[in-house]
Parts: C-alpha cells; structure tokens; sequence
C-alpha cells in the first residue's frame, strides 16, 4: 500500500469518526435540549401550583383577618354598651334616683318591724318583704355584676373564635 493510500485512508477514518462524533453531539445535545426543556417545564408546573397554594391560604389568611376584625368590633361594642349600661345604673343609684333592694325570707323577717308587709299602692311586687340596700352597697354590686358581665362577654368572644378554628 503506497503512501498516499495509506494517508487516505487515514484521512477517510478521521473523517468518519470526527463526523461520527460531530453528529453524537448533535444528536445529544438535542436530547440534553429536550430533557432541559422537560425539566424547566415540570419547574414551572411546581412553580404553578405552589402559586395557587399560596394565593389560597393568603385568601384563608385574609378572610381570617377580616373575621377577627368584626369579631372584635362586635365584642368591643358589647363591652362597651355593657360599660355604658353599668355606668348610668350606677349614676342612677347614686342620684337616688333607682333604690336596689332585696327580697327578704318571709319565716326569717317575722320580727321586723321596719320593712313592709305589702309593697304600696304603687308598688310592682306584691306580698313579700323587701329591704332597700344602701347606695354604697350597691354600688359595689353594680360593679361586681358589671365585671361578671365583661368576663362573659369576653368569654362568647373566645368561644366563638374557637368554634370558627375547628
């Protein structure tokens, strides 16, 4: 075999191989290509639904805060209207102008000589024995009442927010 034979048979197989190898590139690299493709798609589908996950329990969070918010307006506006309510009955008392009293045991005020049998020819209650309280005192049990009744409310507000969160 002469020498330019040889040569070009070389030539002919470096040829053939870097060819070979240049259309392996293609042909994988165009597989990498598509794989990458596939792969930034299913990042996007994630991406995707975590935006709708988020977008949900921003909603829930929204709705939440909204709820708590009338929640709390309703609580603050029976708090205060029992405030209110417990400030002009102890305006009342001490003006004199509501009397608290309490209905006696009939076998236990056998001896009392100061209280009525019968309420007057005015009165509502009829046939049982009453004593006035003094004003200092029931201003002392207006205020207990009044704390008993913000301790409720605030109690309803709790059990509410409680039945909502199950």
């Amino acid at each position: 075999m002469s020498l330019g034979r040889w040569l070009a048979l070389v030539a002919l197989v470096v040829i053939s191989c870097f060819s070979t190898w240049k259309v392996d590139a293609w042909r994988y690299g165009k597989q990498l290509a598509d794989l990458n493709a596939e792969h930034q798609t299913a990042l996007t589908r994630l991406a995707n639904a975590n935006s709708v996950l988020i977008f949900k329990e921003q909603g829930k969070r929204i709705a939440l805060e909204q709820w708590l918010a009338a929640s709390d307006q309703v609580h603050y506006r029976a708090l205060s209207d029992e405030k209110t309510k417990h400030a002009r009955l102890r305006d009342r008392i001490a003006t004199a102008d509501l009397r608290l009293s309490v209905q006696l045991d009939a076998a236990a005020t056998t001896d009392c000589g100061g209280v009525q049998a019968t309420a007057a020819a005015g009165g509502v209650v009829h046939g049982t024995r009453r004593a006035q309280l003094d004003p200092a005192h029931a201003q002392r049990i207006i205020g207990i009442t009044g704390d008993g009744d913000q301790g409720l409310i605030a109690l309803q507000a709790c059990q509410s927010y409680v039945r909502l969160i199950k």
